[in-house]
C-alpha cells in the first residue's frame, strides 16, 4: 500500500536484537490476535492524582503487508513534557531515529531505575494483520483501515481516563482530515484540549515518544512472527528474512513468493486484503479455484417460505403433504 525508498526501508527494518518490551504478548501474536497492553501508572502520577498530564498517540506499520499495525500512546506530567522527552532524552519521530536508538529509548522507558519510567505511562494496541484484513474484506460494509485506526485510538485514550489520569492535553498524528478527526475526538473528550495535526510526531514530544512505543513493539512483533519460520527455511532465507514487511521491500516480496502455500497463502502475519497478497494468490495459486454453488436464477433458489406457501402444483395434488397442510384450511376430509 505504501512505497518506500531505500533509506526509508532501512529505517523501517527491525534492528537485530530489538528490545522485547512488555507489550509483546507472544502467544497472542502467534495466534494472530489483536490485544492491548498498558504499563503501570508512573509513580509521579500515582503520588498526585490531580497532576495535569499531556498525552500523545501515534501509529507504526500502517503500510506493510506483513505484521501488525500498532498504535502507541504515552502520557506524563504536563510540566515535564518538553524538558524530559525532547531535551533530556531527544525523542523524535520514530522514522527519523535509527532502529537501534528507538530500541534503546524503549528499553530506558521500561527500566524501573530511570526518570522516564517514574514519569511516563504508556500503552499499545497491537492490531493483528488477520483482524485488519477481516475488517477490510467484510462482504457487507467494509471496516476500513482509517475507521479501525480511529477506534483503536479512542479506546486507548478512554482506558487512560478510566485509570484516573488527569489528562488535560492530547496530541495525535492525523489519519485523514485533521479537522474532521479532531472534531470527532472533541465530542468524545469535551473537557480536554485536543490537537490533531499532520507530522505531529515531529512537533510534539509526547507523540514522538508514542511513535517509539508503537514502532519498537511492531519491530519486536515481527521478530516473534518470523521465529516460527526459521526452522522451516534454508539458511539463506533466514539470513535475508522478510525485511521491513513493506511491499516495496524486495526482501518482503521475495519471501512472500518463496513461502506461499498455493491453497492457504500465508500465516496470520499476512494482510490478505493488501494488493500484493491478492495479486500473488491470483497468479501463483491459479490452479486452485473455489466455485461456490449459486442458483442460476431466483426461481431455483430454495427459500424457507417455500415450505409454507401453496403453489399451482398443490391444487393438482402433486405437492408434498406438509405444504398443503400449511397452505389450505383444515377440512373434515382431512380427518
Amino acid at each position: 500500500m505504501e512505497g518506500l525508498d531505500t533509506a526509508d526501508i532501512d529505517q523501517e527494518t527491525p534492528t537485530k536484537n530489538v528490545f522485547i518490551a512488555p507489550s509483546i504478548h507472544e502467544e497472542a501474536i502467534l495466534r494472530g490476535t489483536s490485544y492491548t497492553h498498558h504499563s503501570s501508572i508512573p509513580k509521579t502520577i500515582t503520588e498526585d492524582t490531580l497532576i495535569e498530564c499531556v498525552l500523545g498517540v501515534d501509529e507504526a506499520g500502517r503500510g506493510p503487508v506483513l505484521g501488525p499495525m500498532v498504535y502507541g500512546l504515552l502520557y506524563l506530567p504536563l510540566a515535564s513534557h518538553r524538558s524530559l522527552l525532547a531535551e533530556a532524552h531527544h525523542f523524535d519521530d520514530s522514522k527519523v531515529l535509527t532502529p537501534a536508538v528507538r530500541s534503546s529509548l524503549m528499553q530506558t522507558l521500561c527500566t524501573p531505575s530511570t526518570e522516564l519510567y517514574h514519569n511516563c505511562g504508556w500503552a499499545t494496541r497491537v492490531m493483528a494483520a488477520r483482524d485488519i484484513s477481516a475488517g477490510m474484506l467484510k462482504p457487507a460494509g467494509t471496516y476500513n483501515l482509517n475507521a479501525q485506526a480511529m477506534d483503536a485510538t479512542i479506546e486507548l485514550i478512554k482506558d487512560v481516563f478510566a485509570k484516573g489520569v488527569n489528562v488535560k492535553e492530547i496530541y495525535i498524528d492525523t489519519i485523514g482530515s485533521p479537522s474532521v478527526y479532531q472534531k470527532k475526538l472533541e465530542r468524545i473528550f469535551p473537557t480536554t484540549m485536543i490537537t490533531v495535526a499532520k507530522k505531529a510526531d515531529s512537533l510534539y514530544p509526547c507523540v514522538s515518544a508514542a511513535s517509539v512505543c508503537a514502532k519498537v513493539t511492531r519491530d519486536a512483533a515481527l521478530e516473534v512472527c518470523y521465529r516460527s519460520y526459521e526452522l522451516e527455511e534454508d539458511l539463506e532465507a533466514v539470513i535475508e528474512g522478510w525485511g521491513s514487511g513493506y511491499p516495496s521491500d524486495a526482501r518482503c516480496t521475495t519471501w512472500l513468493k518463496r513461502n506461499m502455500d498455493p491453497f492457504f497463502g500465508w500465516g496470520s502475519e499476512c494482510r490478505f486484503s493488501w494488493g500484493t497478497a491478492k495479486d500473488l494468490l491470483e497468479t501463483k495459486a491459479s490452479e486452485f479455484r473455489i466455485d461456490w454453488p449459486t442458483p442460476d436464477n431466483e426461481e431455483q433458489a430454495m427459500r424457507v417460505t417455500d415450505f409454507f406457501v401453496a403453489t399451482a402444483e398443490d391444487d393438482e395434488g402433486e405437492s408434498n403433504e406438509l405444504s398443503s397442510w400449511f397452505s389450505r384450511p383444515v377440512t373434515e376430509a382431512m380427518f
